[in-house]
């Protein structure tokens, strides 16, 4: 039995063909390329809901949230993710002229499945990390009612708030908004596997 021997990208290579790809997104870590998966019913319907949300309550500020087709490149940990959401405030920097990589988002979200909560949990906010203008990361759950937002202290600690009763309110300091519990999981009928 022989190990085939795995093949890394370079950044710009991956870009190329991730621009030139129509049937499927992948995210890039460090050289290595993953293709990305549909998702869920309930993951669909929790990322509406955020993105609906954030919209309607954003409309006076300068930030704009984007839905899960925004890539973003994270330079320094040389990666680029598709999360579930992303909001940009003030003017959006670019890696590059065709203005389809985002290097700048304020606060992302992914929305959680079983099969992604480890590398969400873990390498993912590793690389986001490592972005100087992440001030919030939301992780919220497609089987059960809870909301995890870590926030980027100013002494650059991060610092977890949990979120996990219908009659909460989602509190997200970094874009200056709140989205209560039940909005986010508006049509959701919790305890299916996901």
């Amino acid at each position: 039995m022989s190990i085939q021997p795995k093949t890394i990208y370079s950044f710009d290579d991956y870009l190329v063909a991730e621009r030139e790809c129509r049937d499927q997104r992948h995210e890039y870590l460090d050289g290595e390329v993953f293709a990305m998966t549909g998702a869920s019913w309930e993951h669909n319907v929790i990322t509406a809901n955020l993105v609906g949300e954030l919209h309607a309550r954003l409309k006076a500020h300068p930030c704009r949230v984007l839905s899960n087709d925004l890539r973003i490149y994270a330079v320094v940990a040389n990666a680029v993710t598709y999360p579930d959401a992303a909001v940009i405030c003030g003017a959006p920097e670019f890696y590059d002229q065709r203005r389809d990589t985002v290097t700048n988002p304020t606060l992302l979200i992914e929305v959680l499945s079983r099969s992604t909560e480890g590398y969400d949990r873990g390498g993912k906010f590793t690389c986001y990390r490592t972005l100087p203008s992440l001030r919030q990361y939301v992780l919220a759950a497609q089987n059960r009612q809870a909301v995890d937002v870590l926030t980027r202290e100013t002494d650059q600690r991060w610092v977890l708030t949990l979120y996990d009763t219908v009659d909460q309110v989602v509190v997200l300091d970094a874009i200056d908004c709140a989205v209560p519990m039940r909005e986010i999981y508006a049509g959701i009928e919790l305890g299916h596997d996901d």
